[in-house]
């Protein structure tokens, strides 16, 4: 799964898991004196992004990630709000409206569509008491940097009064276009900064993924610390393989959620990386590792 894209890898966990070996797998989890309830620190606001899980059934998701002391679940939809509403968690990343990865703000083509969808999309996130909402630049096709820009604060402006209007904050995602999402435009910290800047909107800013961000640019913890106010949200995940952010991997996540700390940041960190064990039981214990290695 190293160089699947999320798309991908829903299509896959998806695809049909065995309900009756998941119960048994969760209360495994839950009975197990390791991994009862923690109280965490209370400095960083934990999520974790549902798709990453999408094999155990969401009710029992929600319950197990709960019991860790996380918060919120980033990249679910209205359909699923309730059942998230039902465990007190909250909904740290919506989406929904974006048509999908590739085709996104900076291809004029697509304006019509993705109005229509952030136009029918941002009252309901704000009908439902949330506030971030996920964009994508879509994929390059030829399109340049500057036209790409143009592109993107062209069709945003059509929709950025509403998203002021209803207070619902539209991010945008920076994604490495490397190794997981070859030819997306807003692949670099500076190009997301400088169209924050273009279309100047308190209610427009970026998705810092630093799995992402660490494989096309590196220098994490300076730009977190330089360009921090352009960044809503982030995102984990483990470099290389976008597995668990344990000691198997390049980055020290302690250093980095200190740095995050140390801008007043207040916002939800989501843990994105995908599980290398197959087993219900120990994904959700890798789950807990790193909401562990992350809770500075």
């Amino acid at each position: 799964m190293t160089n699947q894209s999320r798309r991908l890898a829903i299509k896959n966990i998806v695809a049909g898991t065995a309900a009756v070996s998941t119960a048994g797998m969760l209360a495994s989890f839950t009975s197990s004196a390791e991994h009862k309830s923690t109280t965490l620190k209370g400095n960083i606001n934990h999520s974790v992004c549902r798709w990453c899980y999408g094999s155990i059934p969401l009710d029992e998701f929600c319950a197990a990630v709960k019991k860790m002391g996380i918060n919120a679940i980033d990249l679910v939809g209205p359909k699923d709000w309730p059942v998230l509403q039902q465990h007190g968690l909250f909904s740290s990343m919506c989406n929904g409206a974006e048509i999908n990865l590739t085709d996104g703000w900076n291809d004029k083509k697509f304006h019509a569509q993705l109005i229509k969808n952030y136009s029918d999309m941002i009252p309901l996130v704000a009908k439902a008491g949330y506030k971030n909402l996920i964009c994508f630049s879509g994929s390059r096709r030829g399109i340049d940097d500057e036209t790409g820009w143009n592109n993107c604060v062209e069709g945003l402006k059509q929709v950025i009064g509403l998203a002021e209007k209803h207070n619902v904050v539209l991010v945008m995602e920076l994604l490495n276009s490397k190794v997981d999402h070859k030819d997306y435009q807003c692949d670099r910290s500076p190009w997301g900064v400088e169209l924050v800047k273009r279309l100047g909107s308190p209610n427009f800013k970026l998705l810092y993924d630093i799995y992402h961000m660490q494989i096309d640019e590196g220098d994490v913890i300076r730009t977190i610390r330089n360009d921090h106010q352009y960044f809503a949200h982030y995102h984990t995940g483990g470099v290389p393989g976008r597995h668990e952010i344990d000691e198997s991997q390049e980055l020290y996540y302690p250093a980095i959620m200190k740095a995050i700390l140390e801008t007043g940041y207040k916002g939800f960190v989501a843990q994105e990386f995908i599980p290398s064990k197959k087993e219900t039981a120990e994904k959700l214990a890798a789950l807990q590792k790193a909401v562990s290695i992350c809770d500075v």
